[in-house]
């Protein structure tokens, strides 16, 4: 797991994700502060998820424009995106009026959901294995949460705050670009996989697919009520004069960062488990808040557990979108989810709040405890049902009557071979691939012009169609 961690499209898996939390985190906190300068807290609240359910917006919007768009726009779009955002950004922090800054607020997160769309995306279909996936989500996220601490703490003027924030989000649109770019060949593998899907003649399977993904998103949603209610009893003090940007928030760091290791126990097969006990701690908080207990126990355990909660929810749906027809839709459902539910119920949340009314807010913070149990039962079921090793039919013919009858198909040599099952299991450069047989680049690229010859292919991902299609 450990070597996993230290490939390089990990460490660009991390620094994606780590600089789009960041990015997402400072934006919402710079946001919070401009419009609690003209409004009550209650209306700082509903204003904030308002926005949040803009950026689902854009989580939904990004698979359209991944699977219409032209690959040569992709990269002037992303700078365009990058752009308006960084102009929200400063209409932002100039607070000009209420009316602009909501305005702007609502593009800028509408345009940071895009990226953050983009971003689970392409790091779950460029990463190299699923072993550590729940560590490098944790890591990534305690990266994210660093970086707004210091933001935080550090840059105590507005303007120098939404620079600072432009900056990175300049940094991601480079990212975002150079991954699209550089992992190309794994991203047409993958589409093209989740197209050959479309054929499955396991309908049975199928549909396991798509009530695990359904549940999962239910899951997300029931679980975002509860801390979407910690979360605004936390922004409605933040809104009211107390800085939640110092230490406590470093427990976000911490939590996602032990959620990772932890969840990746056994390749997480005790995740489910281990986020429903956090799940229990975190509703059990909302009892006794309600009952009168300090306001400091509600935000440590908010923060203890909403790093829990980010981590399970990237790993899940990253981990399943490399199972579903349509990965660019699935990979950020999670976070699409998360502030959905938070827009949802940003009204009532901030009523039961004001208005103190204790035993109401009990009864519904066990109802949806109830709800979470039983749409966890279903969810792990499907989900193992899933994950579990299909048995290729009898007729079916094994990985090595495959490849010797591609080979006699073809006529390719046993050196041809090595090279093209290096082609279709990787995006390598040819200079990767000689020094992996042993082989001098030339020779490679000899082996490779005969290939391409030989079956007739214009592009490495036609010949992986002709490998898994024979």
């Amino acid at each position: 797991m450990k070597g996993e961690l230290r490939k390089p499209a990990s460490v660009n898996a991390i620094l994606l994700i780590g600089i789009f939390t960041f990015v997402f985190l400072g934006a919402e906190y710079l946001f919070v502060n401009m419009i609690s300068l003209s409004v009550t807290e209650g209306r700082t609240v509903i204003a904030q998820n308002y926005a949040l359910g803009a950026s689902a917006v854009g989580f939904f919007l990004y698979p359209a424009m991944e699977r219409w768009g032209g690959r040569r726009y992709k990269s002037a779009l992303t700078f365009i995106l990058a752009l308006g955002a960084i102009i929200c950004t400063f209409i932002v922090q100039q607070h000009i009026s209420y009316a602009a800054t909501m305005t702007a607020g609502m593009v800028l997160f509408l345009l940071l959901g895009v990226f953050g769309s983009a971003v689970h995306y392409l790091a779950a279909v460029t990463i190299d294995g699923d072993n550590a996936l729940a560590r490098l989500a944790g890591i990534a996220y305690a990266l994210g949460i660093l970086l707004q601490y210091a933001n935080n703490n550090l840059v105590n003027l507005e303007v120098a705050e939404a620079a600072f924030l432009s900056v990175f989000l300049a940094a991601l649109s480079l990212l975002v670009i150079r991954t699209r770019q550089a992992g190309q060949s794994r991203i047409e593998m993958t589409e093209t996989a989740a197209l050959a899907s479309k054929s499955e003649t396991d309908i049975s399977l199928t549909r396991k697919k798509r009530t695990a993904g359904i549940m999962l998103a239910l899951l997300v949603v029931l679980m975002a009520c509860v801390f979407s209610t910690l979360d605004n009893a936390v922004t409605l003090r933040h809104a009211g004069g107390t800085d939640i940007g110092q230490w406590p928030r470093l427990l976000l760091a911490l939590s996602g960062l032990a959620a990772g290791f932890v969840f990746d126990i056994r390749k997480r097969k005790y995740m489910g488990l281990i986020m429903y006990c956090v799940m229990m701690m975190s509703v059990l908080s909302i009892v006794v808040l309600n009952l009168g207990a300090p306001f400091l126990i509600g935000l440590v355990v908010f923060y203890l557990s909403s790093g829990f909660f980010v981590v399970f929810f990237t790993a899940s749906f990253m981990e399943l979108s490399r199972h579903m027809r349509l990965p660019s839709l699935w990979a950020g459902m999670g976070r699409a989810m998360n502030n959905v539910s938070a827009a949802l119920i940003a009204s009532g949340s901030v009523a039961l709040l004001s208005t103190g009314n204790s035993l109401a807010a009990i009864v519904i913070a066990l109802v949806l405890f109830v709800a979470v149990s039983v749409a966890m039962a279903v969810y792990t079921a499907r989900m193992n049902a899933v994950m579990e090793p299909k048995e290729p039919p009898a007729s079916q013919k094994s990985d090595e009557e495959r490849r010797e009858a591609f080979i006699a198909k073809y006529g390719l040599t046993e050196r041809e071979w090595d090279v093209f099952s290096q082609m279709i299991s990787s995006d390598s450069s040819a200079q990767e691939i000689a020094d992996c047989l042993f082989l001098s680049k030339r020779t490679v690229e000899r082996h490779i012009s005969a290939l391409y010859e030989k079956t007739g292919a214009k592009s490495r991902i036609t010949m992986y169609l002709l490998y898994r299609n024979d």
